[in-house]
């Protein structure tokens, strides 16, 4: 080939690449817009304050403002510990391969070999005009080569760059996903610890309602010795007394799943694994709440709906591509000799270029159909992406009720506690002073038990809530967290 043939060429590729870097079919994405509220409808319970930009914001160690050393230590193990984490984090990184291998279709793919190859004919005796023979040729001849093959794709109309924004776009979303798990699992620990430590709060109520039916017992005892007391006042206090250690009893069953699930969580067998018991004393920290515009950057699972619509939207790019030519370039090149020791000698060397244009001018609709479902698809990741927003709102406002609710019916609660213990204070002297029944005394008794057992369920559901809010309002992650990929 001539020079100036060999250099038309490679201008014409040249060309074709420049060309390609700025011939991109498909959508420009943008994110869908979602209504937002200026503020919410449920106001911060009091002693709250709505949070500055950078004031009071949501760590990523949220679970640290209950200041409490031993939920602290639990969360730490949640994840290096939980095989659920583990899976997540595995899936990431086989998104990040899928990105590798999808940009590797921008470059050419080139291969280098070697070969050897060898044959033998049959010996060729000729006849001299002397009359004597003369053997021509040796028989065996051999072959070598070290070929080199380079193809490429320019990505004209876009494909290959718009299947790569797609796979960089599922990434973030798979790792968006993962820290949604994580705060799952984190916030599902927190629940459990809290729910943990309210049962323990019950055992020790009823522990001490024990201790005092006990006494209860002993005093009725004495009065039916005296000639006060009937056998069925001595009944009604031993009923009320095993009742309650029935009820102790029970409160086990609920404390252990409770450690059982802990344990599971960060990672370990349940056998062997236990909790001290402590009674919960916690009260709900303030949360900064910040407006309703900024959940869109804080929630992971909106992050991931949000990526998955971009996804979907570089898919429509990929499927109208197809509808124009595929252009593929060849170039080869080598060394190819019968003698070893000249194979890498200039006279041995060789080199192809090539090209081929392809286009589809009959599929039955095929390419078509393809564009119709990936817009479909995009239109279903719109939606999912608007319903996600639009219920973490509802799950933010409902939390914020829930706290202002609980604080109201805490202090609520605790009048009621106090009211019942003077009640019982009262028939209890009222008993021993043999001016009522024993009867009374079991009536209060039973609603003074309530009323505690009531206080001490108020106490766990307000912080069952304030950990439902911070996971609803995204834990301490944020947007910019997401890798590039």
């Amino acid at each position: 080939m001539k020079p100036r043939t060999r250099t038309s060429i490679l201008a014409g590729l040249a060309g074709l690449l420049l060309f390609s870097s700025g011939c991109m079919v498909g959508p420009k994405y943008q994110r869908p817009s979602v209504p937002a509220p200026v503020a919410y409808g449920e106001a911060p319970p009091a002693g709250w304050k709505e949070a500055e930009p950078t004031d009071g914001v949501l760590r990523d160690k949220w679970w640290e403002v209950y200041q409490d050393q031993q939920l602290n230590a639990l969360e730490d193990e949640v994840n290096i510990s939980n095989q659920n984490i583990l899976a997540s984090e595995a899936q990431f990184r086989a998104a990040q391969a899928s990105v590798r291998i999808a940009r590797s279709d921008l470059y050419p793919t080139v291969t280098v070999g070697g070969s050897i190859s060898a044959d033998r004919t049959p010996t060729t005796t000729l006849r001299s005009v002397s009359g004597t023979g003369v053997s021509a040729g040796t028989g065996v001849h051999a072959i070598y080569s070290i070929p080199l093959q380079a193809t490429y794709t320019p990505d004209v109309f876009g494909g290959i760059r718009h299947g790569v924004a797609a796979e960089r776009a599922t990434a973030q979303a798979t790792a968006a996903q993962l820290e949604n798990v994580r705060l799952l699992f984190h916030a599902e620990l927190a629940s459990d610890y809290f729910q943990l430590r309210g049962t323990d709060g019950q055992v020790q109520l009823f522990s001490d309602q024990v201790k005092s039916y006990e006494e209860y017992l002993q005093l009725t005892r004495k009065r039916y010795d005296s000639g006060i007391a009937s056998m069925g006042d001595i009944e009604q206090a031993r009923t009320q007394l095993e009742t309650t250690r029935a009820q102790l009893k029970d409160l086990g069953v609920q404390r252990s799943q409770l450690e059982h699930a802990i344990a599971v969580l960060t990672g370990r067998p349940p056998e062997g694994f236990s909790i001290p018991p402590a009674p919960l004393h916690n009260v709900p920290p303030p949360t900064p709440v910040g407006v309703p515009s900024a959940l869109l950057e804080r929630r992971p699972d909106i992050a991931a709906q949000e990526r998955q619509v971009a996804a979907a939207n570089e898919e429509i790019g990929v499927a109208r591509a197809a509808l124009f030519p595929a252009i593929t370039l060849t170039a080869g090149g080598g060394s190819e000799s019968a003698n070893l020791l000249n194979l890498l000698s200039g006279p041995s060397y060789l080199w192809t270029l090539g090209g081929q244009l392809t286009q589809t001018i009959f599929d039955k609709g095929r390419r078509q159909g393809r564009i119709a479902l990936s817009q479909a698809t995009y239109d279903t990741t719109v939606a999912n992406y608007r319903q996600a927003v639009l219920t973490a709102f509802q799950q933010v406002e409902d939390n914020l009720a829930a706290l202002r609710i609980l604080a109201e019916e805490a202090d609520i609660q605790a009048t009621a506690v106090a009211a019942a213990q003077e009640s019982l204070r009262i028939s209890t002297a009222q008993y021993e002073g043999g001016i009522t029944s024993y009867l009374q005394v079991l009536t209060t008794q039973t609603i003074a038990q309530q009323d505690q057992r009531a206080a001490v369920d108020i106490q766990t559901r307000r912080m069952l809530a304030s950990v439902a809010l911070i996971e609803a309002l995204g834990g301490g992650w944020n947007v910019s967290k997401l890798p590039p990929v």
